[in-house]
């Protein structure tokens, strides 16, 4: 009887402990789910992507409008630059000589122009005056003495050729005295309207010159366009360069770093999710799990080819992406350039709230 009641005993055990056993495992089943949805739910609110660190002012690659051999690099790598700062020179000795030839014709011009406005100066004015009236006081004399010859021919006192020489004389003395009076007139006289036209033409035509010659100059002297810092020298001091306007060439590259931007490319099958203003984060390999907030800025409107690689093997790069800015808070310090993974926040402010900041 008791061995009877002894089985019974441990079969009613063996029957609660394996209904415990269930009961368990279906809570902990239960409560394996409930995890694995919450996360799955929280995935569901970000997108991935990969990016790239840039300036705000994103790469500028400065380079020559003119080919030649640099001069100068005033700077280096990681120095701060302020806009209009000469930043490189190319040798420019004959553009420098060019100038000052133009400068010179400029000046010339300008003299012509102011003589042919002004007229003849005070001094050629009175001499001119003067032999005015030296020539009136020859010519009345002369008239005189032919009057006085006249009368003695007349009384049979002087011969006909005698006359005739003073009545030449006469003549000569009236002719130097017209020749006089005009060029006093015209030395008076305005200046004429074409002259005038002409001597400013000229006077442009030089300007213009002038200015072709400066222009020239000026090209050789690489100046910064921004407030920003160096992000890397191309070329050294007597290396050639090309005209950047045909060939790439960069001498410097700059970029305002004071605030940091991401550029990510947004999976075409995500773009739909992604607005202006929602919060993102990245982090790198290099920095662990460091967390750099910021928030999107700008989304592109064209769809295009990856722009930042992984070089992953399964990286995908048969399908369209969509450019995206994410703009770093102040403070951010991550070199330019730097691949990261980026992730934004599709949820809106409500989610952000919540979500904690690291």
């Amino acid at each position: 009887m008791t061995k009877k009641l002894a089985l019974v005993v441990a079969a009613i055990t063996l029957a609660v402990l394996t209904v415990t056993a269930q009961l368990f495992s279906a809570a902990r089943h239960t409560a394996g789910n409930i995890h694995r949805a919450a996360q799955n739910s929280s995935l569901a609110n970000w997108i991935a992507g990969p990016g790239r660190i840039e300036p705000i002012s994103e790469d500028i690659q400065l380079g020559s409008q003119l080919s030649g051999r640099l001069n100068a690099v005033n700077v280096s790598e990681g120095d701060s630059v302020h806009k209009g700062q000469v930043l490189a020179v190319l040798d420019n000795d004959d553009y420098r000589a060019e100038l000052a030839s133009a400068e010179a014709q400029v000046e010339a011009k300008e003299a012509t122009l102011r003589k042919v406005t002004n007229g003849a100066r005070p001094q050629e004015r009175q001499e001119a005056l003067a032999g005015v009236r030296e020539s009136q006081v020859v010519m009345a004399n002369a008239e005189a003495e032919l009057t006085r010859r006249r009368g003695l021919y007349e009384s049979g006192v002087i011969s006909r050729e005698e006359l005739e020489h003073y009545t030449r004389e006469c003549d000569v003395a009236k002719q130097q005295y017209e020749e006089k009076s005009n060029h006093y007139s015209l030395l008076n006289a305005a200046s004429r309207e074409e002259d005038v036209a002409f001597a400013e033409a000229d006077l442009r035509l030089a300007q213009a010159n002038e200015a072709d010659a400066k222009a020239k100059y000026d090209k050789t002297f690489i100046k910064s366009p921004i407030d920003g810092m160096v992000l890397r020298a191309h070329h050294r001091i007597g290396e050639s360069v090309t005209n950047s306007a045909t060939t790439a060439d960069p001498v410097l590259t700059i970029g305002d770093a004071h605030v940091l931007r991401v550029r990510v490319d947004i999976d075409e099958t995500d773009v739909n999710k992604v607005r202006v203003g929602q919060r993102a984060y990245v982090t790198a390999d290099a920095y662990g799990k460091q967390k750099v907030w910021g928030h999107v800025v700008q989304v592109g409107e064209l769809l295009g080819p990856k722009t930042v690689r992984t070089d992953e093997p399964t990286e995908r790069v048969d399908r369209k992406f969509l450019e995206t800015l994410v703009e770093l808070e102040p403070g951010a310090h991550l070199p330019v350039g730097l691949r990261v993974d980026a992730f934004i926040l599709t949820d809106g402010e409500e989610a952000a709230m919540v979500l904690p900041r690291m």
